[in-house]
């Protein structure tokens, strides 16, 4: 997950213009834990001290903090250098940044009323500073008048990017508009970060109000019983004891449906997904879309774009909508005929399993249960099978702890003397190679009702030698938590999932950078998602499996012919995935290449219309995220950017095999990915960094043959 640096996003109140005198800061509170730098180690955040009611007054502090230095800047009666102008930014907020970084992070993954109304009203105050900052005539001529010099500062690479990239984002928040225009900039920009954060708790909200709930142990045929206990406490929780609960997930398919057998309630908690935010109520979310579409369409118009999608792919990797279409395009007929095939497989297991008469035609909510059917028919084993094999310490500590050690000479010592924000949350001093603190990782793996779904990297300090500061990272998880007393044993996708991640932290944790703008995973969105896509490999790495991969009760490792099976199911179901995957990343492109005056009255329209349009429209394959819950495109991260991951996939592919045909998990490999790519940040174009790494441009065969998509 890319985390943009708080000078872009979360930068505070500065000076419209620079005639205006800054306000005196308002007065914090000695005892608020944002006032100075955390005094515990690489400055991890005082989880302890930290109350709902700092962060207000923090962020109020932080600003006029921040307001102050901007001001000096702005002001500054010196011809403008790159150090009393760019650096100066740079090394401005910093009480700003504390706050910000700790509140961002909290409000995912551990939220609560007080945090959510704090995140409505700081978000316009947020957009609407960070508007001040860039829209600051007397800044930005400073920064305009080293822009055309730049070639005769003599800077140093990172340098000169910086000043290049902190240009671009000058002119590209419109700072050459017109005044008028300027001031029509800020309130489209306010109204927007106010949509987005009311998008995002409403899906969450409707989430938790969403799960189905059953009468009888009989409608969850198919569960275990420690499944069902869960779902009886879940149900208890709801005030509902002596009922059962299941609880829904981000994404439209459900976890459930693979071992649910009563096609009835498989029918209704799929139902209950796909309808989320469109059924009325206060969590319906259609008119927010609608709003915020046109907003954004509105918004890139007045900057001079054509649409949303060309303002916000500009800067990444993709450079424009065009070469987007064609990548989404080229795969999308392939997908959908695999999954056709896959589906034609699957109606044969229905048929045999029940008659011809007696059975029933393949829908989205049978898909995932006779999936394992077939699975199990071609490998002779299903995904439960793995499970076992699959208890989570072993997996973190045995697998991607292992791997990371094999491939870079990193190792972890977990301590529990740090605060934490939740008890399951788990911390760990991480150290280099030469034996000196590289970083401090969090690891915070359980499902909570007060966490987004899906997972997720963030930092809680960017490492900068500007600053002198190492990295504290974390991975965040939504692993359904067991009963006490019981393992957790994970799927197999969740095990991928936590590599992963672990990938995103790493990239965050071998930052080398001066510049906090380039930090970690401060690197475009479609690029973001490549170094952790590659640390997935390891999961199934023979010498890797071998060590985490133990059965959670006698030890034995995972039989070598179930492995075998766990490989040669790897192109297994692809059609399916890869026809979810892009038939979302699809829906986020139609939303966000429209023109303000394209903008519908009906969503639902839209959306059946834009997927049947792409060739994507196969009732038995949901889009990953429908509009009305797709949170990546709707709450600003990801908008008309969730084409990111198969973007970045075509480079991770490329890297894979880069890897295998190198040896695979040493040092040398690692090292030399490290040094080329992942220490770099963004310090340097996206593109030349793989360039450096891999020594060519990427190619799409390796993704094509991953996918099982070639001959299509």
């Amino acid at each position: 997950m890319n985390r943009p640096h708080l000078f872009i996003v979360a930068a505070s109140l500065a000076l419209a213009h620079a005639a205006v005198a800054a306000p005196a800061a308002p007065a914090l509170d000695a005892a608020n834990p944002f006032a100075q730098p955390s005094s515990l180690p690489l400055n991890y955040p005082a989880f302890d001290k930290i109350k709902n009611e700092h962060f207000l007054p923090a962020y109020a502090a932080g600003m006029a903090e921040h307001l102050r230095e901007i001001d000096a800047i702005a002001r500054d009666k010196a011809a403008p250098t790159f150090e009393n102008t760019i650096v100066a930014m740079e090394r401005a907020g910093q009480m700003l940044a504390r706050v910000a970084a700790v509140f961002s992070n909290l409000q995912t993954a551990n939220t609560n009323d007080v945090l959510d109304a704090v995140d409505r009203e700081m978000s316009p105050k947020l957009a609407a500073h960070n508007d001040a900052i860039y829209l600051n005539p007397a800044l930005f001529q400073r920064v305009k008048t080293l822009h055309a010099k730049r070639a005769t500062l003599g800077l140093d690479a990172e340098s000169k990017h910086l000043l290049e990239r902190v240009y671009k984002e000058f002119v590209r928040a419109g700072a050459n508009l017109s005044a008028a225009d300027k001031d029509k900039l800020k309130k489209y920009n306010a109204e927007i970060a106010s949509l987005q954060s009311d998008f995002s708790q409403r899906v969450l909200k409707k989430a938790n109000a969403s799960a189905l709930i059953v009468d009888t142990r009989g409608e969850l045929a198919g569960f275990s019983d420690a499944e069902i206990n869960a779902a009886a406490s879940e149900a208890e929780k709801r005030g509902l004891k002596g009922k059962y609960a299941i609880a829904i997930v981000n994404t439209s398919s459900q976890p459930p449906l693979a071992t649910l057998t009563n096609r009835k309630t498989r029918e209704r908690l799929m139902a209950a997904s796909l309808n989320r935010g469109s059924r009325g109520g206060e969590f319906d979310t259609r008119q927010l879309v609608l709003r915020l579409v046109k907003l954004r369409a509105e918004r890139a118009a007045l900057l001079g774009y054509p649409n949303y999608a060309a303002y916000s792919q500009e800067l990444e990797t993709a450079k424009n909508p065009a070469a987007v279409n064609r990548l989404l395009a080229e795969l999308a007929k392939p997908a959908v005929n695999n999954a056709r095939k896959e589906a034609s497989e699957i109606q044969k297991v229905i048929n045999r399993e029940l008659g011809e008469k007696g059975g029933f035609k393949l829908a989205s909510w049978d898909w995932p249960l006779y999936q394992d059917k077939v699975r199990a028919a071609k490998y002779n084993f299903d995904e439960n099978q793995l499970r076992p094999y699959f208890e989570l310490n072993r997996v973190l500590v045995d697998g991607v702890f292992f791997a990371a050690t094999k491939e870079y000479g990193i190792t972890f010592k977990e301590r529990k003397d740090l605060p934490v924000y939740d008890p399951d949350v788990r911390v760990f001093d991480v150290f280099d190679h030469d034996g000196k603190q590289l970083a401090i990782f969090l690891f915070d793996p359980y499902a909570r009702g007060n966490k987004q779904g899906g997972a997720w990297m963030n930092e809680y300090v960017s490492q900068s030698h500007l600053l002198g500061k190492k990295p504290v990272v974390g991975n965040h998880l939504n692993i359904p938590k067991p009963p006490a007393g019981q393992p957790t044993l994970l799927t197999y996708d969740e095990v991928r999932t936590a590599f992963h991640e672990f990938g995103h932290a790493l990239h965050g944790m071998f930052s080398d950078v001066k510049y906090p703008h380039f930090s970690g995973t401060n690197v475009p969105r479609d690029f973001v998602e490549y170094p952790s896509q590659v640390n997935e490999m390891w999961a199934i790495w023979p010498e890797v499996l071998a060590n985490y991969a133990k059965h959670h009760q006698t030890g034995a490792p995972m039989p070598k012919e179930l492995l075998d099976k766990v490989v040669a199911s790897k192109k297994f179901n692809q059609g399916y995935m890869t026809t979810e995957y892009l038939a979302a990343s699809l829906l986020d492109q139609r939303w966000h290449q429209l023109k303000p005056s394209q903008v519908p009255s009906d969503v639902l329209a839209f959306e059946a219309k834009a997927l049947k349009d792409a060739g994507v429209d196969f009732a038995p394959v949901p889009p990953r995220y429908r509009t009305t819950y797709f949170s990546h495109s709707m709450n600003g991260g990801y908008s008309a950017g969730y084409y990111a991951y198969l973007w970045s996939e075509k480079l991770d592919a490329d890297t894979v095999q880069w890897f295998t045909e190198s040896g695979g998990l040493s040092r040398k490999n690692g090292d030399h990915f490290r040094k080329t790519l992942l220490s770099r940040g963004g310090s340097a174009d996206a593109m030349d960094l793989f360039r450096q790494f891999r020594g060519r441009d990427p190619v799409i065969e390796p993704l094509l043959e991953r996918r099982g998509l070639t001959g299509n």
